[in-house]
């Protein structure tokens, strides 16, 4: 009970740091609404602590330090700017702990053993690495979609006469996210002074959308020698249509790749939780010697066939 007791006391302190956190929706609002952007996590200021409570500041001062420590390459930081998540690393990094250690609480006051909420910690702890690249991913299968529209849109402005710039600013009028958010980016930075190449190259690196290379390409062609931009972006957006399509074929034929691996992985700590709740005696003598072995083993097991499955059914289009 005592362990109990710690672990919910923590969870609790950690999700009232979230709840802090959530109340946090002020922070660069006036330049967003001045370059016309849609709100998005930036840096924070120096200023930001001051206004959560000290326990919450200071935790997440730390977060911050064990991060930027680690990650030399800011690959969270980048993460989190993809999938466009209102949160430093080290508030990340506080929430998930959060998460984590509610989970453990919840497991532990159902199975009584610490072992089975430690390991639910762990596996919080990697299902929010897994759900942060999921949205991620989410994200830019959202943008592949909205691309061949947004080129024609683009293409169809320049065709009537309008600059390429002004272009993209009707395209963002007609457009929703993510779409219209990149690409309002891309005029917010060129009004701060970078070249449309510029920006639209630092969105394609940003976003790792390979169609969008293409459409770099023919910007930065068409920027250096000139021609009929229109007309390269009309056949642009065909051939990445025709692509997309392809793409969904392929996804519909591997979804029963992808559920069977997915309920073969979670059949294994299902039906070990149900068994440790109905009936504790009869899996005790895992607990012990080669029991603990066998279990390791188990869990190693469904996860390499997981990984496996996931492999085979993965076709690059």
């Amino acid at each position: 009970m005592l362990v109990v007791a710690a672990v919910a006391v923590l969870g609790g302190i950690a999700l009232m740091g979230w709840a802090a956190l959530a109340h946090r929706q002020q922070e660069e609002r006036a330049i967003d609404d001045l370059l016309g952007l849609a709100p998005f996590a930036r840096p924070g200021r120096k200023g930001d602590e001051e206004e959560m409570a000290p326990f919450t500041a200071r935790a997440i001062d730390l977060a911050g330090q064990a991060v930027e420590s680690v990650d030399h390459e800011r690959s969270l930081a980048n993460l989190l700017e993809r999938a466009r998540i209102g949160l430093r690393p080290g508030e990340f990094v506080i929430v998930v702990l959060g998460g984590a250690l509610a989970v453990a609480a919840v497991l532990l006051a159902v199975t009584g053993s610490i072992a089975v909420g430690l390991a639910g910690a762990t596996a919080g702890l990697l299902l929010s690495g897994r759900v942060l690249q999921r949205r991620v991913a989410k994200r830019k299968r959202a943008f592949e979609e909205q691309l061949p529209d947004a080129l024609s849109l683009v293409a169809s402005s320049l065709s009537a006469g309008h600059t390429f710039l002004r272009a993209i600013q009707m395209m963002c009028e007609e457009s929703g996210p993510p779409m219209s958010e990149e690409f309002s980016r891309v005029v917010a930075e060129t009004r701060l002074g970078d070249t449309v190449t510029v920006a639209v190259e630092r969105m394609a690196g940003r976003l790792q959308v390979r169609d969008l290379d293409m459409v770099v390409q023919a910007i930065r062609i068409q920027q250096t020698v000139g021609g009929r931009l229109s007309d390269l972006l009309h056949t642009l957006a065909e051939v990445i249509r025709s692509r997309g399509e392809l793409r969904r074929e392929v996804q519909v034929l591997t979804a029963e790749g992808r559920l069977s691996a997915y309920v073969l992985a979670g059949l294994v700590p299902f039906l070990f939780l149900m068994i440790r709740v109905t009936n504790p005696g009869y899996i005790r003598p895992l607990y012990a010697g080669w029991g603990l072995a066998i279990l390791v083993f188990c869990g190693l097991s469904s996860v390499a066939g997981l990984l496996v499955i996931l492999r085979m059914v993965r076709i690059d289009v």
